[in-house]
């Protein structure tokens, strides 16, 4: 009984002998998760947080191990924490670097080097890197490099195989299941529609058409008549609006001899600049007629055309020689008029005779005109075009 009675006495003596000085500094190593996907562009922050106020500056190496590469799958600021003198706690921030390799999910084991002046509550810790990087058909490109992610092809190819076996690797073969050459982009040498274009450039293989077209038909269109002198006095009132003002009363007529033509945002252009601007919802239908006056109020049936006014307030075609363009919505110039080999001040519009298909003649002199000097929206005789 004595001897028990002794043991517990130098056991409590020497219990409460003891120091706070003696116990060691609790540290604790933090993420704020375990797992991260491979394109987090956030800096991952790694903390170390101590129960006490450090005395001094404290540095403590961090190592870094697992499956995932240092420089190469991930950054790190620093490979050591540094607590400030005063302070409790110290970071560093790990980066993850996104590639584009399939390599399955990875770790970063992180630990700190041991140390007698411690007591690590929590270390090492273990940082799960998912990844990001599928390769759907198996080919060894990740599908964010792969132009047929579905598809096993060589890298050659971007990952895209050659189907029809002529050379031209799927992604940039317009024809993958015809064999073809690359002049012709992979499709065979064919035009179908003999308009001088291949089909494997031709927006419209089946009807023939120009290459400014891209193959497909031109507008049928085109100018049939053109005032650029008006008569003098009232005779010279070609909009009817019961004033003869030379610049107001100029006219150009454009047929339609297509199907319904819609021209909204075409532009008509003299030698200088831009006189007219087609506005939104422009269509010439089949067989019609749309006339243009420099300005004013037209005024009258016009063969029941479509009529517009100049949208710059002038055609403004010099009597002396001017050259009229017409541009599509893609700055293609559809028509022109030339008015140099014309301009002699006939006080009268020039017309086709005959009408759509015909030259350019003095309206007045063509007998079916019965001396009229012009005739916006009708034919030369003054009768309807439908």
């Amino acid at each position: 009984m004595r001897i028990r009675l002794l043991s517990l006495f130098v056991f409590l003596f020497a219990f409460m002998s003891c120091d706070t000085d003696d116990i060691l500094p609790a540290v604790t190593l933090s993420i704020p998760d375990s797992e991260f996907n491979e394109n987090y562009v956030d800096g991952i922050l790694l903390s170390v947080s101590l129960n006490v106020t450090a005395d001094d500056n404290i540095d403590l190496p961090i190592s870094f191990g697992g499956s995932a590469t240092l420089d190469e799958d991930y950054i790190v600021s620093s490979t050591s924490i540094n607590i400030s003198e005063g302070s409790n706690s110290g970071s560093v921030i790990i980066n993850l670097l996104d590639d584009f390799f399939s390599e399955g999910n990875e770790t970063i084991d992180i630990d700190i080097a041991s140390s007698v002046s411690f007591i690590f509550l929590n270390s090492p810790l273990s940082l799960n890197i998912i990844d990001d990087d599928f390769d759907t058909d198996g080919d060894g490109i990740v599908d964010v490099n792969d132009s047929c992610p579905e598809i096993a092809g060589p890298i050659e190819g971007s990952g895209c195989p050659d189907s029809d076996g002529d050379g031209i690797y799927d992604n940039e073969d317009q024809c993958p299941d015809e064999p073809g050459n690359a002049e012709n982009n992979g499709c065979p040498v064919v035009d179908a529609d003999g308009d001088g274009v291949l089909d494997g450039f031709d927006d419209c293989p089946n009807e023939p058409g120009p290459e400014q077209y891209n193959g497909c038909p031109s507008p049928k269109i085109v100018i049939n008549e053109v005032l650029y002198d008006p008569p003098n006095d009232l005779p010279g009132d070609a909009n009817g609006d019961g004033t003869r003002e030379p610049q107001e009363d100029e006219f150009i007529e454009f047929y339609n001899y297509g199907g319904d033509l819609d021209i909204s945002g075409w532009s008509v252009h003299d030698n200088s600049e831009e006189r007219h601007i087609f506005p939104e919802g422009t269509v010439i239908p089949a067989g019609g007629v749309l006339v243009l006056f420099g300005g004013g109020t037209p005024t009258g049936a016009f063969g029941g055309s479509i009529v517009q006014v100049a949208s710059q307030g002038v055609l403004n075609m010099n009597n002396s020689g001017d050259f009229v363009t017409i541009y599509d919505i893609n700055e293609i110039s559809v028509l022109t008029f030339d008015v140099e080999p014309l301009s002699n001040n006939p006080n009268e519009s020039y017309t086709r005779n005959p009408d759509i298909t015909g030259e350019f003649e003095q309206h007045a002199e063509i007998p079916e005109s019965s001396g009229t000097l012009f005739s916006p929206g009708t034919r030369i005789d003054g009768t309807n075009f439908n």
